[in-house]
């Protein structure tokens, strides 16, 4: 295995927390495998950028030599994980998690090595428990300390329902850990509580605690608010890969250090030094592309990879866009509403021309139809249809 402080270095590698450093030191100077956990509720049957993160830190793991079990919360997930909801979460039934969970797997071994990882379901051992059994477990945690959880303290002091099964989620959760003797166990900034559980269960259960690593939330395309299907700020590692290709170049360039430091596999230093071309005066379309051709390769392979720049730039959904695309660079202090950008880019007459398209529904971009209340970020790239005949690649600079 390579020397603890090269192990540390990856490790903490766009790590938001880890409690506690100092125990997780302790337990790899012993020289064998660590038992890394991270349970995923199979909730929905596809995943996006922003679920691969904690999914791309297990390979890292991998590659140090650690075994990572990867649960699926088939037990669990009929409970709902009440994390950063403000109502009860619907659970789902038995036969909608096993759907779930057998796309999660086929997905996720995209990233990960299959012969390093072990697959475990937590109704293997749920299931086995007695009503007897699960009355001694919720005897572990006060109802006050329950309270003390964000979620659960804002509902409660806003007069909103909680159930008595969402308490059982971070003890079954926390429960998990102890069934597995693991010695970390990540997860998301929003799952901290859950993750302390099993820190707490596994002392009343005599086993060594484990450390905890939580990883930051991605930062969806608009560069605001968490990557998320009903925000439509995601990239889906199943959409095409010509796609793909196009959401990842035409992203913000203040989104792109912390794309490649969480979701590209390419070492720290050379990430530095895409860094210090770009501050050279390197284009940032180009550096954005090795990420793309990088992750399109992870999910669709080399051969897509390679042609993915061909599908991004000269087709969207509905049809052939022109070889010679013409390419629009615009200047702001601020955002803009597409109505302006298309009126600056002589993509419209005027601005009443572009908001009659807009109503019309005659403006897409990026092959989606748009409305008027569409934003160009700044930083942005975008292909931009107006009308059947009026295309261009548009990016917004700051002045």
């Amino acid at each position: 295995m390579k020397p603890v402080e090269e192990q540390l270095a990856l490790i903490r590698r766009g790590a938001e927390e880890i409690l506690v450093e100092s125990e997780l030191k302790t337990k790899l100077e012993r020289g064998t495998p660590l038992r890394i956990k991270a349970g995923f509720d199979p909730t929905a049957p596809d995943l996006h950028l922003g679920h691969t993160v904690l999914i791309n830190k297990l390979r890292q793991f991998q590659e140090l030599g650690h075994q990572v079990l990867f649960l699926i919360g088939d037990f669990t997930g009929m409970i709902g994980d009440p994390s950063g909801k403000n109502v009860t979460r619907q659970p789902l039934t038995r036969e909608q998690v096993l759907v779930n969970a057998e796309t999660y797997k086929a997905q996720v071994f995209k990233i990960l090595d299959p012969a390093k990882t072990e697959v475990l379901f937590n109704s293997t051992w749920m299931d086995r428990m007695t009503s007897a059994d699960m009355i001694q477990l919720a005897g572990k945690y006060t109802v006050a300390r329950m309270l003390e959880r964000d979620d659960f303290d804002k509902r409660y002091k806003g007069g909103q329902s909680i159930a008595i099964h969402e308490f059982l989620y971070p003890l079954v959760q926390g429960y998990d850990s102890v069934a597995m003797q693991a010695d970390v166990e990540l997860g998301g900034t929003d799952q901290k509580f859950n993750l302390l559980m099993g820190r707490e269960l596994q002392r009343q259960y005599g086993q060594e605690p484990q450390v905890i690593l939580t990883m930051p939330l991605l930062v969806g395309l608009d560069g605001e608010k968490k990557m998320s299907k009903s925000l439509g700020n995601y990239i889906g590692i199943e959409d095409r890969p010509g796609e793909m290709y196009n959401k990842i170049v035409s992203m913000p360039d203040s989104l792109m250090w912390r794309y490649f430091e969480l979701l590209s596999f390419r070492a720290m230093d050379e990430i530095e030094q895409f860094r210090a071309d770009v501050e050279a005066g390197a284009n940032p379309r180009d550096i954005k592309i090795k990420l793309a051709e990088e992750l399109v390769a992870r999910f669709h392979g080399e051969e897509a990879a390679a042609s993915a720049h061909k599908s991004a730039g000269n087709r969207l959904q509905d049809g052939e866009l022109p070889d010679d695309l013409p390419e629009v660079e615009l200047q702001a202090d601020a955002d803009l509403p597409v109505s302006a950008v298309l009126n600056r880019a002589g993509m419209a007459k005027n601005a009443a021309a572009a908001r009659d398209l807009l109503e019309a529904g005659s403006v897409k971009v990026d092959g989606q139809v748009v409305s008027k209340d569409f934003v160009f970020v700044l930083g942005c790239e975008h292909v931009c249809q107006a009308g059947k005949k009026k295309f261009a690649r548009i990016r917004l600079k700051n002045a």
